[in-house]
């Protein structure tokens, strides 16, 4: 939904503008089985004509970070994130933006071109939290539009899939919001990728 109320000193949207929005839910793997409702993944977008907006409340089992936090950091994946596969709809489909996003700020922007992987350095602001007492982080993101395309058109559909990963092996937990039913966890599979609306309200 689109978003017109002030952002915060964060640059971010604040809570009242993320409640008007309707979340979209996901606790199952890759596979679209073994539904954990102790790792629930909750997430929001908002945006406007410069930004994208992009809300994660995780539930959670455990915490598994790097030491320090609040950097860009490759690798990401392997710990505990939140993430954002996304393109607009009428580009390569092979061709895709990769955001990541961790319980303790450590972020990773990638530009994704048919499985090479380079760092977009795109002026993304973020903030996280964790409330260890019902066991849920949560983190907001701000992804310029001018990093994901070169014009944006609100009409268009574009493509994107949402995806958690929790906890060290073997039980590492790879749950996606649309299943990309390869053998082993694996998230690039663009053919499986979902559809973006940008609706007005």
């Amino acid at each position: 939904m689109k978003t017109e109320a002030a952002l915060t000193s964060t640059g971010l949207p604040g809570l009242s503008a993320w409640e008007k929005t309707t979340p979209v839910t996901f606790c199952s793997d890759w596979l679209g089985e073994h539904a954990d409702r102790q790792r629930e993944t909750r997430t929001r977008f908002l945006w406007s004509d410069e930004y994208l907006f992009v809300q994660f409340l995780c539930r959670y089992r455990q915490i598994y970070v790097y030491e320090g936090g609040n950097a860009r950091r490759d690798q990401l994946w392997q710990r505990d994130v939140a993430e954002l596969f996304i393109r607009p709809g009428t580009t390569d489909p092979g061709h895709y933006k990769e955001f990541e996003i961790s319980p303790n700020g450590d972020w990773l922007d990638l530009d994704i071109d048919h499985g090479q992987k380079s760092i977009l350095y795109c002026d993304l602001k973020s903030q996280v939290r964790i409330d260890a007492g019902a066991s849920v982080w949560s983190a907001e993101l701000a992804i310029p539009f001018c990093c994901l395309t070169d014009a944006f058109h609100p009409e268009e559909v574009w493509r994107l899939n949402l995806f958690r990963i929790e906890g060290p092996e073997p039980d590492r937990f790879y749950s996606a919001w649309s299943p990309t039913f390869t053998p082993k966890p694996n998230f690039h599979v663009p053919e499986h990728f979902g559809e973006l609306h940008f609706k007005n309200r």
